[in-house]
């Protein structure tokens, strides 16, 4: 039996130790290093490009996260939409009634502010208009939108209830009608010919390009004076804040209830919270990571066909060579690992480049900037495991091709 008799020479054979078999590997690397460093380029950038993938999704989660956390993570706000049919009562909108029932009847609220928006046209230098956003909020609106007071102070429960004509504004309404914040100070502005006195500059505290009810026009004021402007007492929102975030979501609820039960079974309210924009957020952050994910598992491959390309071609060119180790008592099995050796320290050398660039970009990225970009170990972990499997899968077909050359064939190719 010709086949037992071969696994029997081959038992009897002494046995390649794996370290020779790879220094075989390393030995064949260094006499064609430019060929070899080519095929583990595509390794190269496969690898780091997948770690920065990773590392792009998460920085994208976490910056999505962290503006909407700044925003308020118990933010809450409820307004109204209308509804299905108009009655002969007309519209039914929101009242400041609406929030004093709210917080009478909800617990886990902290602060809580209506918002009544106004449009209005100041003179600047020049003789100049402007179009300005005035607000009618309460005290609480601060930490219900979490807004950094830049200089002097914010509105005060004395404000409302003095129905003082104060006023806070955006920092960029400050520079643009007095040149600096600290000018805007104790400045007055005349709304429909009443004197605001100006008393604090803020800020949100990231900035929303415009996407919140704050602009660079704003201009805030006691509710308690805005209704000097109205001719029906009604708010256009209410913006309430839970005292912990885990009270978010059965808070809304019930200031759902609380809002549908006072009002007109057609009209039609909403309450959010931030929580879906914080599930969509993660859904777009996963969805970019997956996309980018599937590119570089491209790359990958493309190194890994090129890895075989070179390997095939690395057989034919070494047929001689497999001929005179099998005729001096190479076994197939020491042939099949020489040549896949070779592919897996290709693979390995690749990958481990890729991932030091990948690993470094970051890193300088967080050294030179004030940005502390996250940094997964796992995304290294699973690089060079993936890195190593393209090295066994794509150089298992050439290291079978040579472990399956006839010794005495080989031995006469030239």
């Amino acid at each position: 039996m010709p086949g037992a008799a071969t696994k029997l020479r081959e038992s009897l054979q002494p046995k390649l130790a794996l370290g020779e078999v790879f220094a075989f590997a390393y030995d064949s690397f260094i006499s064609n290093k430019v060929r070899f460093a080519l095929t583990a380029l595509g390794m190269v950038i496969g690898t780091a490009s997948l770690i920065l993938v990773t590392t792009i999704g998460l920085t994208g989660k976490q910056y999505l996260l962290n503006q909407i956390q700044a925003i308020g993570s118990n933010f809450i706000y409820a307004e109204y939409e209308g509804g299905e049919r108009i009655s002969k009562a007309g519209d039914d909108p929101m009242t400041i009634d609406d929030m004093q029932a709210v917080l009478h009847q909800v617990s886990g609220i902290a602060y809580a502010s209506p918002v009544v928006p106004l449009r209005e046209r100041v003179a600047v230098g020049g003789g100049k208009e402007r179009d300005l956003q005035i607000m009618g909020v309460y005290p609480g609106y601060q930490q219900v939108r979490n807004l950094i007071v830049l200089r002097g102070r914010f509105l005060d429960q004395q404000d409302s209830q003095a129905h003082n004509k104060v006023g806070v504004v955006a920092t960029k309404l400050a520079v643009l009608l007095y040149g600096s914040e600290q000018n805007a100070l104790g400045k007055t502005l005349k709304l429909s010919g009443l004197p605001f006195t100006i008393i604090g500059t803020f800020r949100e505290r990231v900035d929303t390009f415009g996407q919140s009810e704050v602009t660079d026009n704003t201009m805030l004021i006691p509710y308690t004076v805005i209704r000097y402007f109205q001719e029906t007492p009604t708010v256009k929102q209410l913006f309430f804040s839970t005292t912990d975030p885990s009270l978010v979501g059965p808070v809304t609820a019930q200031v759902q209830r609380v809002l549908q039960s006072r009002h007109r079974p057609e009209s039609v309210y909403s309450v959010r919270n931030l929580s879906e924009m914080v599930a969509i957020a993660g859904k777009i952050a996963n969805t970019l990571t997956a996309v980018l994910l599937g590119v570089s598992v491209v790359v990958l491959l493309v190194s890994g066909i090129g890895i075989m390309n070179i390997m095939l071609a690395t057989v034919s060119a070494r047929i001689r060579e497999i001929g005179i180790r099998k005729a001096i008592g190479a076994t197939n099995r020491e042939i099949r690992y020489q040549f896949l050796s070779e592919a897996i320290l290709i693979s390995l050398i690749g990958g481990t480049l890729g991932i030091i660039i990948g690993l470094a970009i970051p890193f300088s990225v967080r050294f030179l900037t004030e940005y502390r970009i996250p940094i997964s170990g796992l995304s290294a972990i699973i690089a060079i495991v993936v890195s190593s499997l393209v090295g066994i899968i794509f150089g298992t077909i050439p290291a079978s091709r040579a472990a399956q050359l006839d010794p005495v064939e080989s031995l006469r190719y030239e």
